[in-house]
């Protein structure tokens, strides 16, 4: 936070005060049920009281492969389902409302999985997951949606960043909750229902916030016809009054990109499907953001999330408290990351370097680790100690813990939420957040069986995704950092290069607003009339 902010125009300071921040952080609360949930899940399985609980203890590996893929993927199926619903409740209720209803449905189905018991079996267990995944799925879908629109645009990937960072603190506790529970209470029913009963925890407190901090996105209040509640949103988060310069200029900003957009795309529900599939361009855009989330779970996150006590073991740690300390360690360093790369390295180094950084460094922690395994075979020679490459083969796990979480870990996100037109972003972040969560199922549906049958090569197999995501990544993502959402456009634009996209841009943006030390003053409108509205359409048609 100690580094110069790259403007598009002047910008007041009181912009970048608390309340931006705050509305920021409580949207990102949702990160948290997300975070702790995708963690706690795959330790809580591991338990011996759970598995007494709900007769699991004598089943085949393969047996109990297949039943912990159930437990782990219904989650995700459920998350795939409510990314696309996330949908229609942001467009025809707002972001606010839709938020309120994913920590609702959220809380129920987490209060259906602690119903779950040896006479039950396991069916409450499976329709809970469902049913918070579904809350899950809204959630993620609409959290970097509302946050984007409502943040200044020198720190946007910071305060999507929250998100980021959310999901990371909820990890953290879903990852060491069930270390602490084994060093103190006894193998029981307790031992295996606190971690499940924690999750409304979480939930409570993101549908508490909602309405006492969350203000409806501006930009969806003007698309609403509702101007009034818009300027008074705004007026209240950048924390200055209606007839400032900088409010004013946002707001012709807003207008003339609502109605270019109503032009473009035309009214009614389906029109930005229409728009993003039945033209090049956007469906290009499209692939681009979206195929980001297969990297990111081909960099292997996922498969260490749910399954790290099979993970661990196939290094070499044995023993329940082993297994989950090593867990932990790994919330711990995954959690520090994010904060260094939310509040330093986002809107410092952009997303694209950062990405190609982060995929060279994990690659060679991953083909360290398989070749380990590989020659050490750690899992025909167990040991109550790591040997000296059982340490060294660790050492390369937490460093590809380190290059993740300061690049992967959020990243995505930021992208996806924010290189969209307004007119489009809410179908877009659907699909995009059901691109995630279609990954994560396909990830938790296969580790088992891949640790099964290709042993050392499922590290192989992350290791050789992540070196082949970097020519993907230099080829098809411009840079997007400090770019307002009203002109992603440009970078895109045809004839503009990739790697000097965002230099472009940029250049362009400062010299039009009068940044540049000779450039003229920016000509600020004082109302976004319909007037300006027609001019600025028939500048843009000029240009195409």
């Amino acid at each position: 936070m100690g580094f110069k902010k790259v403007e598009d125009r002047y910008t007041p300071q009181e912009v970048y005060g608390w309340r931006v921040y705050a509305v920021s952080i409580v949207a990102a609360t949702a990160a948290i049920m997300i975070g702790y949930d995708s963690a706690f899940i795959g330790t809580s399985i591991s338990l011996a009281s759970f598995k007494n609980e709900f007769g699991l203890a004598h089943k085949t590996t393969s047996q109990f492969s297949f039943i912990s893929s159930n437990i782990v993927s219904t989650y995700q199926g459920g998350c795939f389902f409510g990314a696309l619903l996330g949908y229609p409740l942001g467009t025809l209720y707002g972001r606010k409302i839709g938020l309120l209803v994913s920590a609702l449905v959220f809380c129920v189905g987490s209060a259906i999985m602690c119903v779950a018991s040896h006479k039950t079996g396991l069916g409450p267990i499976y329709a809970g997951r469902i049913l918070a995944g579904f809350g899950i799925g809204a959630a993620s879908n609409l959290t970097p949606l509302y946050i984007s629109e409502i943040s200044p645009p020198a720190i946007r990937g910071q305060l999507v960043g929250m998100y980021e960072i959310g999901w990371q603190i909820g990890g953290l506790v879903g990852f060491w909750i069930n270390y602490g529970i084994t060093q103190h209470i006894a193998a029981s029913k307790k031992q295996w229902f606190i971690p499940f009963a924690v999750q409304l925890i979480p939930g409570g407190l993101f549908a508490i916030g909602i309405p006492l901090v969350i203000k409806e996105s501006p930009r969806w209040l003007i698309t609403r016809g509702r101007r009034e509640d818009a300027i008074q949103n705004l007026c209240w988060i950048r924390n200055l009054d209606a007839s400032d310069p900088y409010i004013i200029e946002e707001l012709n900003s807003i207008d003339v990109q609502v109605e270019h957009d109503r032009t473009a795309v035309g009214a009614g529900f389906w029109a930005p499907f229409k728009q993003v599939f039945g033209q090049w361009h956007l469906l290009k855009r499209l692939l681009i953001c979206t195929s980001l989330f297969m990297w990111q779970n081909g960099t292997g996150i996922n498969a260490i999330n749910y399954y790290s006590p099979t993970i661990f073991k196939s290094i070499g740690i044995t023993g329940t408290s082993s297994s989950l300390l090593t867990t932990g360690v790994f919330g711990v360093i995954k959690t520090i990351g994010a904060l260094i790369w939310a509040f330093i390295i986002i809107d410092k180094y952009g997303r694209r370097p950062i990405l190609i950084i982060g995929a060279a460094g994990g690659a060679v922690g991953m083909y360290v680790i398989a070749g380990y395994i590989k020659i050490a075979q750690p899992q025909l020679h167990p040991t109550t100690t790591l040997p000296s490459g059982g340490i060294a083969a660790m050492a390369f796990f937490y460093i590809w813990t380190i290059f993740y979480a300061v690049s992967w870990n959020g990243t995505p996100w930021v992208v996806c939420s924010e290189v969209f037109p307004g007119s489009v972003r809410t179908v877009t972040q659907m699909l995009a957040s059901a691109s995630n969560w279609l990954w994560n199922f396909v990830i938790s549906r296969a580790t088992p069986y891949m640790f099964t049958s290709m042993g050392y090569g499922v590290y192989l197999f992350f290791a050789s995704m992540m070196v082949i995501s970097i020519p993907y990544l230099i080829f098809f993502l411009p840079e997007t950092k400090n770019i307002p959402l009203e002109e992603m456009d440009r970078l895109f634009a045809p004839g503009v290069n990739v790697w000097n996209a965002n230099k472009i841009v940029m250049a362009e943006l400062q010299r039009e607003r009068g940044l540049e030390p000779h450039a003229a003053p920016p000509a600020i409108k004082t109302t976004a009339t319909a007037q300006y509205v027609e001019d600025a359409e028939d500048v843009e048609k000029a240009s195409v």
